[in-house]
């Protein structure tokens, strides 16, 4: 591209401008009325309830108010060996009958014992709603009216799961190591143990769920204070920044050339304390692979190896510093002066804040939707046969089955609730209408994080460009920006949203094909599928770079977004290799300051709520798990640096172009 010429005249960012991409602007807000009006259809034929409450045989939710099932918030398997099938995963339904009851079983008991003894009207409870003990036992167990075995259970997300524990090192379901039949024989339990292991995964997680709520009740006051901490720690980074980024850039690539040096100096005297040593002078290539890697230190060949590669990189270093001081020293004034400029526009920090609400709204709305669109099914009820029945897999009415006649060709047939699904025109646009969901999201959610990027630009660019500062700043940059942003160049965010956003539903989509590919053994579309995953990773990443410059050349200049993406990419070729300096001093300066922030807010964290220290008077309170408040305190810090961060590497990128 043609270079760009001095004009002592220019000052931006260009406050006389018009609007750009409009036709952008435009499709954007017809998807969004579109994308709301999805949304009323979802909430109008959508229940949620079908995925908060469980659902019986006969499709009817346990626990929900309103209904005959309001006093029965659990779900009860007949036989939860049975879960274990692999007809689960095909018809993510257990192929036994299911019951809502008031509460879990609390005893060992058989229908073979239980219908001649005082113990009947307690197992009536667990068996289908409206049975008559006028049958006999085998005709009971035969229909599926009854389960032919309770067995002490525990509720775990409302369904009852059997209570296994360890007891002398024997896994136990209550205090039984055996059960009862149907038919009257007693079984080792290791069959139910192994397919409830299955069914409901880890028994406890209810319990560790509730305590580490309670740790949160009790010690959230100190997590706060924990991340206030970090909020301050890197608040003062940003500022040392104006005065160590100098030296600490200088400092880490003394330690770097010393460390290669060290390196160097210790494989020669490796290589000299093998001299004479027998076996040591045998070749790389004679000795062949080795699975034991640590046989290759034995060799003088490997160290010589060792120090030749770190020799070179020691050249190389050395050569790159030579060549490239001028430009480390203008990467090191950019970041200086961006802290300045960070302190000028103070309430630039306080900005990821309103980003993370607006995506915080982003994410509540595709959430909602496609909970609404997954739950707006009809229920659908399949016929189930543990024996051979070739009507098994097939819809049914469960009003009308007993009396059909698949019922009489099947007799140990039962028609129960399968999954929620519909044959309507509306139910087979169900997927596109998930796949529009996502796409919006992506859209939207890329658009937010554009308007962040343009208004930090337009603000910080209005510091490059103040003379005399602070009284060539506008009263209140931030607010300018964001204001001209929104004003002129909605379309254009919403051009780069886009591009971004149609890349990363086609990567949705690679991973959704390639999860179906799995189980093929096709080799070549294996091999194919994960080219287009790597070639669209690398499409998303310079999309990402190319937007992020694009968006501060149309804070500076007002333009297009075709053309500032154009501008910036010829401006940042000429400039490639100041690109390349500034880039990685600045990742070393950020990986530094979030290892220095979150490293000593978590061990601050760890020494207070593990008891080593107290804090004035005022000690921790006591936890069942101290690492639930310190794994917290450390992921925020985390987000809370990458946040103030976030701001200052836009703020360096601004005034590198402005600078270019």
């Amino acid at each position: 591209g043609t270079p760009q010429k001095y004009d002592p005249t220019f000052k931006g960012p260009i406050y006389h401008r018009g609007c750009t991409d409009i036709i952008c602007c435009v499709f954007l807000l017809l998807a969004i009325v579109g994308y709301v009006a999805v949304g009323i259809i979802a909430w109008t034929h959508g229940d949620p309830r079908k995925v908060i409450y469980p659902t019986d045989s006969r499709g009817e939710f346990c626990g929900q108010k309103g209904t005959k099932n309001a006093n029965k918030p659990f779900l009860f398997y007949f036989n939860i060996v049975k879960c274990a099938s692999p007809l689960v995963l095909l018809e993510f339904q257990c192929p036994t009958p299911q019951i809502c009851v008031e509460k879990c079983p609390d005893r060992y008991l058989t229908y073979l014992n239980a219908h001649t003894s005082q113990d009947f009207e307690y197992y009536k409870q667990f068996c289908v709603p409206g049975f008559q003990s006028n049958k006999g036992v085998a005709e009971v167990l035969r229909d599926g009216d009854c389960p032919a075995v309770l067995i002490p259970s525990k509720p775990l997300a409302r369904r009852c799961f059997p209570a296994i524990h360890a007891h002398k090192g024997v896994l136990m379901v209550g205090n039984e190591t055996t059960y009862e039949d149907g038919h009257g024989s007693r079984k080792n339990v290791t069959e139910l143990v192994e397919g409830a292991k299955k069914a409901n995964g880890v028994l406890e997680a209810r319990q560790l769920a509730m305590r580490i709520f309670e740790d949160y009740t009790v010690s959230w006051y100190w997590i706060v204070i924990g991340l206030v901490i970090a909020m301050l720690m890197s608040l003062l980074f940003i500022v040392l920044l104006r005065f160590l980024a100098g030296i600490m850039v200088w400092v880490m690539i003394i330690m770097v050339i010393l460390v290669l040096g060290y390196g160097i100096f210790h494989c020669y005297m490796e290589y000299m304390r093998l001299r004479g040593e027998a076996g040591s002078d045998i070749s790389l290539v004679d000795l062949g692979f080795q699975t034991d890697l640590r046989v290759y230190l034995h060799l003088r060949q490997t160290w010589m190896a060792f120090m030749v590669i770190l020799s070179i990189l020691e050249v190389v270093i050395i050569l790159l510093l030579i060549f490239l001081r001028k430009r480390i020293l203008i990467a090191i004034a950019l970041i200086k002066e961006a802290s300045r400029a960070v302190g000028y526009v103070m309430c630039s920090l306080l900005y990821p804040l309103v980003t993370f609400l607006l995506l915080c709204l982003c994410i509540a709305y595709w959430a909602s939707t496609a909970v609404f669109l997954s739950t707006s099914n009809e229920a659908v009820y399949k016929i189930f046969d543990d024996g051979p029945c070739q009507f098994a897999g097939k819809t049914c009415n469960p009003e009308t089955f007993a009396s059909s006649n698949e019922s009489r060709l099947c007799p140990g047939a039962h028609c129960q609730f399968a999954f929620y699904g519909g044959e309507s025109g509306y139910h087979r646009a169900l997927l596109g209408l998930q796949i529009f969901n996502a796409f919006m999201f992506f859209w939207l959610a890329n658009f937010v994080l554009a308007l962040g990027q343009v208004t930090l630009a337009g603000a910080f660019a209005s510091y490059y460009w103040a003379l005399h500062k602070p009284d060539d700043l506008p009263a209140f940059p931030l607010f300018s920006a964001f204001g001209r942003a929104l004003r002129y160049h909605t379309g254009s965010l919403a051009f780069g949203a886009l591009i971004l956003a149609i890349v990363q539903i086609i990567r949705v989509m690679l991973e959704y094909l390639d999860q179906r590919l799995k189980a093929a053994e096709n080799r070549f579309a294996k091999f194919l599928m994960t080219c287009l995953k790597c070639c669209f990773w690398c499409l998303e990443k310079f999309i990402r770079f190319l937007n992020r410059n694009a968006y501060i050349m149309i804070a500076i200049y007002g333009t297009n977004f075709c053309t500032s993406a154009r501008n910036a990419f010829f401006l940042l070729m000429r400039n490639i290799i100041r690109v390349a300096v500034l880039d990685k001093v600045t990742d070393f300066l950020f990986l530094l300051g979030k290892l220095l922030i979150v490293g000593s807010v978590g061990i601050l964290a760890f020494f207070f709520f593990t008891h080593r220290i107290r804090i004035v008077q005022d000690t921790a309170p006591p936890l069942n798990y101290y690492w639930v408040p310190i794994l917290t305190v450390i992921i925020g810090s985390y987000l809370i640096a990458h946040g103030f961060f976030s701001v200052y590497g836009m703020c360096v990128d601004t005034l590198f172009l402005c600078f270019c």
